[in-house]
């Protein structure tokens, strides 16, 4: 039988169709990713840890939910009298685990921040869920590894997880480091977050915070409550925190910046110390006046 062979002009429509159909196709594509960047990050909440006054350096850039996550890691392990190694551990180990997300599903019955899981002692579904409460686990089991702190990240971070991918937890060691040095407060890192309009509005609720401070800091974190303290009290919570030689003291940046990366979740829209405020609009600026470094003054939304 005779082959039938396309023609010269056959196969050239054939090809510029194929072309015109990929064009479009990339273009859309094209498109896409460009809304997408546009509206999910221009105008898209985020925080932001690296050097304090915008200098030259390293930054991490994380949405306000990692950022809140991170700060109760960092805050629980200081509170346990953890040095900021530990610190660096944990959140090095909650990126590779959840991203810093809380999340309800994982690996087998894996949960929560750091995907422990519930047939493993580690806790009722519901503990494990509670970044506090996982945290703290975590910290736990991290003391009873000896020389932790001398360990590589990786070491001391598979002690605790078991994890059959132990060298995942090396990537995330620079990143770590910098967002603990911010919430432990060691200065000159920063941590400051901006917010959207499109964020949802409602007003804060001091109770609420004074009630997270503790949960993350413990009950000596704030002063016994003042009877008289009247309309303030509604409006703002103030921490006391002593100065140290050089003026501000560690313990208080890292409570600023616990404020700043639970600003979205508690609706806190002001944080002030040691002659600095911090908003989401403008970010960490000096203050006109010095306001000293005796506390740390969160102005809720209203």
């Amino acid at each position: 039988m005779p082959t039938t062979t396309a023609s010269p002009r056959r196969r050239r429509r054939s090809l510029l169709y194929r072309f015109s159909a990929g064009l479009v196709v990339f273009v859309a594509v094209a498109c896409y990713l460009a809304l997408q960047y546009l509206s999910g990050n221009k105008g898209s909440p985020r925080c932001t840890a690296g050097p304090a006054d915008g200098g030259e350096g390293r930054t991490y850039e994380l949405s306000p939910e990692q950022a809140a996550n991170a700060a109760t890691v960092s805050a629980v392990g200081t509170t346990r009298g953890l040095p900021e190694r530990a610190v660096t551990i944990a959140l090095a180990t909650a990126m590779q685990e959840s991203s810093l997300h809380n999340i309800d599903h994982g690996d087998r019955d894996s949960l929560g921040l750091f995907q422990q899981r519930p047939s493993q002692g580690w806790g009722t579904p519901a503990q494990i869920m509670d970044p506090v409460y996982s945290s703290g686990k975590f910290y736990e089991h991290l003391a009873d590894v000896p020389g932790y702190s001398r360990l590589p990240l990786t070491v001391a971070a598979q002690r605790v997880q078991k994890s059959g991918f132990p060298q995942a937890y090396a990537k995330h060691e620079p990143d770590a480091t910098l967002l603990a040095a911010a919430l432990t407060g060691r200065e000159p890192a920063s941590l400051t977050c901006s917010s959207s309009p499109a964020t949802a509005p409602g007003p804060g609720d001091a109770a609420e915070v004074r009630a997270d401070l503790v949960r993350a800091f413990g009950k000596g974190v704030l002063p016994p409550a003042s009877p008289s303290a009247g309309a303030a009290a509604a409006s703002t919570v103030s921490v006391p925190v002593p100065a140290e030689d050089g003026g501000s003291s560690r313990r208080g940046w890292e409570l600023a910046h616990w404020a700043v990366a639970r600003a979205d979740a508690l609706r806190i829209d002001q944080v002030s110390y040691a002659g600095r405020i911090w908003t989401a609009d403008t970010g960490w600026r000096t203050e006109r006046e010095d306001s000293g470094s005796e506390s740390v003054r969160m102005r809720l939304a209203h």
